[in-house]
């Protein structure tokens, strides 16, 4: 996998660069929409291309690991041939997911054992496991096993966390070299930084993972009950040291603003469930603000669902129309309002792409973000 950086804004940290992987080039900064299963829920794939312009997806390994299992998706040829995706997919290692299943999960130096959130049935992801997981998987990017500290967590147990991360860190170096990939394309293993928000840590864990060659640095355990200024200070400490010529994925962030800042402040890569969990829920995120779709004041609004947009779903559809949908639990609804959310976070990276190459990138973030979080 290479990465070549293209150029960086004038008066910010922003960058534009070019991530060519097996299956094909991604252009950055690049949001990638969250495939949980396998699937960007309610999005067909010809939508994901065509009218979303998706470049990359994400699959996650702790849920594919459950269900259907490694062997249907081996059997399948990998996560491509079995969801019929051809694009670049990026696999989390599942460190978040059983970060989050809280009191059935038990970590240790070897792992991390849990009970399935389906069945109950307990499992034991290893860095190593977790590793031939992903080989299975297929996926072009694949991540490092972590353990996602908690954004509330004392400097204490943050230390201890990090350096249980760090030492994952080098068995799934390990066990990647001892391994090959099984569809015959490469594989590209990105290490976390986490740290909490401590400095310190931040600043330790940045050098640790810079001091592995890899294709990529990822920057887990925010956006996980931190402030939005403690993440904009560790994203502030963390980048300055990861290594310039390599992308810098944020993991799992966030709001269209959250995303603007963290551009500024040099990251490229994006993921988060918020366009379609939000979707389903009737929120529209527009260049002018936040819709609810669900609010009375839709109700006999025949206006285009986004003027502004650039879904099919924008202009075929009326705001009264998938007001209607969401409020009577149609499907229909949730996948339109998911279409629209998704196609306006890859308009927002696309934009600021454009922005950035333009040098015009400072003053039009800073214009866009007075509007973004307003309500509508």
């Amino acid at each position: 996998m290479d990465f070549t950086l293209q150029h960086q804004a004038v008066n910010s940290q922003a960058r534009a660069g070019r991530l060519e992987t097996d299956h094909g080039a991604i252009e950055t900064p690049i949001f990638m929409p969250v495939g949980t299963a396998g699937s960007v829920k309610g999005i067909h794939v010809k939508e994901l291309k065509d009218d979303i312009q998706a470049q990359i997806i994400l699959g996650n390994t702790y849920h594919l690991y459950l269900r259907p299992g490694t062997e249907i998706i081996q059997e399948a040829g990998g996560l491509h041939k079995f969801n019929g995706w051809d694009g670049p997919i990026l696999t989390d290692s599942g460190g978040f997911q059983v970060f989050s299943l809280g009191d059935i999960r038990k970590l240790s130096e070897e792992g991390a054992k849990f009970q399935s959130h389906i069945d109950g049935s307990r499992h034991l992801f290893t860095p190593e496991s977790v590793i031939d997981i992903q080989r299975q998987i297929g996926a072009d990017i694949i991540m490092a096993f972590d353990e996602c500290t908690p954004g509330d967590a004392d400097y204490d147990y943050a230390k201890k966390s990090l350096g249980l991360t760090q030492r994952w860190l080098e068995r799934c170096v390990n066990q990647m070299e001892k391994t090959s990939p099984l569809y015959g394309h490469q594989q590209s293993l990105f290490p976390i930084v986490q740290g909490a928000v401590y400095p310190d840590l931040r600043e330790a864990a940045a050098k640790h993972v810079s001091s592995i060659p890899s294709d990529g640095y990822a920057i887990g355990g925010l956006s996980v009950g931190e402030s939005e200024e403690d993440m904009y200070a560790m994203i502030d400490v963390v980048n300055p040291i990861l290594p310039k010529e390599k992308p810098r994925y944020l993991m799992g962030v966030g709001t269209p603003i959250n995303i603007l800042e963290a551009i500024d402040r040099g990251v490229d890569m994006f993921d988060c469930v918020m366009p379609t969990r939000n979707g389903r829920n009737g929120m529209l995120f527009t260049k002018k603000g936040i819709i609810n779709i669900k609010n009375r004041k839709w109700a006999n609004d025949f206006s285009p669902v986004d003027p502004d947009g650039t879904s099919f779903v924008d202009q075929h559809y009326s705001k009264a129309f998938l007001r209607h949908l969401i409020v009577s639990n149609e499907m229909l609804g949730a996948q339109i309002a998911s279409q629209h959310n998704l196609a306006f976070y890859l308009w927002l990276v696309k934009e600021a792409r454009r922005q950035i190459l333009a040098n015009t990138f400072k003053e039009w973030k800073e214009e866009l973000v007075q509007k973004l979080g307003r309500r509508l």
